[in-house]
């Protein structure tokens, strides 16, 4: 007889649960922007936009949600703090709208003055979190029975959509990216910076803020990222392995990036601590030299991420400083790049995409990177010590 271990069966052939939910990205992004982009919106200069039919991106979120909105907070913890960041730049690049994010843990003991046409966004994966429903909860409360511009309005994004967070909050928006075993977030990670573009853009669309047809060509381009993401997982995963065996006994690893990808430098640092217990650091490439710097040496490597746009020029020139006290440097930049070749000790290559456009893909390659270190270093990848996957304590 055959036997057969149903777990091994659920991995498909993968060695651990979130390798597979890696691999799992491309297909999960793809269903995202599927369900939440209207495919047959498209900007008619000759209309007016009351005229047309229904708008570019479907939330399901009723328009009384963003009427008047003037400022938005995000409470999140961990990974989805992360995504919350990228979403904050988003939303003020994008929207125009002026956002916070908070760390729910932080915000539960020291909220902010209440502001007016406020609108609060829980970010937590499994909808469990303790911290995050805690700050939500207290949000509601405090801004319970006061004048209505003051009124709670509260939105959910979650992974969930039967959890505790989607009883709290009247509208969310869930993720679709199917169960996540793995313990360190990556999927739903991606997905919630999905959520992030997708209502970047909805709030953009109806307050105007960007031409329909900037809509439609930001639309367009977040069509390619599932197969760029393919891209991606093909031609690096081999590489990266190989690599990872270089740095299984390194102690110490810094992150770099600049504006929409310094939480992605933060999240590639948390991925590498989470799986490798390797000690990891994510800062703005700027304030290297305000500290972190004195750190550096040959056994130490810095990841810069160093995608086309306003920051390249200033990433590079951030990687030539970590160069010249011996670091060896890891770059996450397009492999087109001849300066990028000259510099970059080991280059982890990824397509050329609008800088806005850059995280979804930036992180795939640290995500391995994290992944095949801890592999190599022999630890429990799905299962890490000390951590849970539902962070249900205070």
């Amino acid at each position: 007889t055959l036997s057969w271990n149903p777990f091994q069966v659920e991995k498909q052939g993968f060695r651990h649960f979130m390798l597979k939910e890696i691999y799992e990205q491309p297909g999960v992004v793809r269903n995202c922007f599927e369900r939440y982009l209207n495919s047959n919106w498209h900007p008619d200069p000759t209309k007016a936009e009351a005229d047309l039919p229904n708008s570019p991106v479907q939330l399901g979120i009723p328009e009384s949600l963003y009427e008047d909105v003037e400022q938005i907070q995000i409470l999140a913890c961990g990974t989805s703090w992360h995504a919350s960041l990228v979403g904050k730049y988003l939303l003020e690049q994008l929207a125009a709208i002026p956002t916070m994010v908070q760390y729910a843990s932080e915000f539960r003991y020291a909220p902010g003055p209440l502001t007016k046409n406020t609108l609060t966004i829980g970010v937590t994966q499994s909808g469990e979190t303790a911290d995050t429903l805690a700050a939500l909860e207290m949000e509601k409360h405090r801004r319970s029975g006061l004048d209505p511009l003051y009124k709670p309005r509260l939105l959910g994004i979650t992974n969930r959509p039967e959890s505790s967070l989607a009883q709290l909050v009247p509208d969310v928006i869930d993720t679709q990216a199917g169960i996540e075993i793995g313990v360190a977030a990556t999927k739903t990670f991606v997905t919630q910076l999905v959520a992030f573009y997708c209502l970047a853009l909805d709030l953009a669309y109806r307050r105007h803020t960007l031409a329909p047809e900037k809509i439609q060509a930001i639309m367009a381009d977040l069509r390619q990222l599932p197969t760029q993401i393919e891209q991606v997982l093909e031609s690096q995963e081999k590489y990266i392995e190989e690599l990872a065996h270089e740095f299984a006994e390194t102690q110490d690893f810094i992150f770099v990036g600049r504006g929409i990808n310094f939480p992605i430098a933060l999240e590639g640092a948390l991925k590498l601590k989470e799986i490798s217990y390797i000690h990891a650091e994510g800062y703005p490439a700027g304030e290297m030299k305000h500290g972190p710097i004195a750190l550096l040496d040959a056994k130490v490597p810095v990841v810069a991420i160093a995608m086309p746009g306003t920051v390249y020029e200033k990433v590079i020139s951030n990687a030539q400083e970590a160069k010249a006290r011996d670091a060896r440097l890891i770059g996450v930049t397009p492999s087109n790049g001849k300066e990028a070749m000259d510099i970059f000790d080991d280059l982890l290559p990824v397509p050329e995409v609008e800088e806005l456009l850059s995280p979804i893909l930036a992180v795939i390659p640290l995500q391995l990177l994290a992944y095949h270190i801890a592999a190599r270093r022999g630890l429990d990848v799905d299962q890490p010590r000390n951590l849970a996957k539902s962070v249900t304590v205070e």
